[in-house]
């Protein structure tokens, strides 16, 4: 279950660094709001996986899913480059991920 947890704090954690584009500097209130509120939800799962699993693994694993969800989330949605350079790391950052989590115990 705590896999689980880390992989949707990993989520959120993506959300809201897109989320702080949207923010205008903590201009904008509703995606400020949005964006402060998935921060502490990520950090909450994220110490709550943190419980059973490894922190360095956790803390690790989900980085890795914030990052990648954020350069994702980036291409499909602010226009940021896609190339095979950002898509060839994308897959090695998976891999890395998922190497962690099959090398946890």
């Amino acid at each position: 279950m705590s896999w689980v947890i880390l992989v949707i704090a990993g989520l959120l954690e993506a959300g809201w660094a897109i989320g702080l584009k949207y923010t205008e500097g903590f201009t904008k209130l509703v995606p400020s709001v949005l964006t402060i509120a998935g921060i502490i939800a990520s950090m909450y799962l994220l110490a709550l996986a943190a419980r059973t699993l490894p922190i360095g693994t956790a803390y690790a694993v989900w980085v890795g899913i914030g990052t990648f969800g954020a350069i994702v989330l980036g291409m499909t949605f602010l226009g940021e480059p896609v190339n095979a350079g950002r898509i060839f790391f994308l897959i090695l950052l998976m891999v890395s991920i998922i190497g962690l989590k099959l090398t946890a115990y």
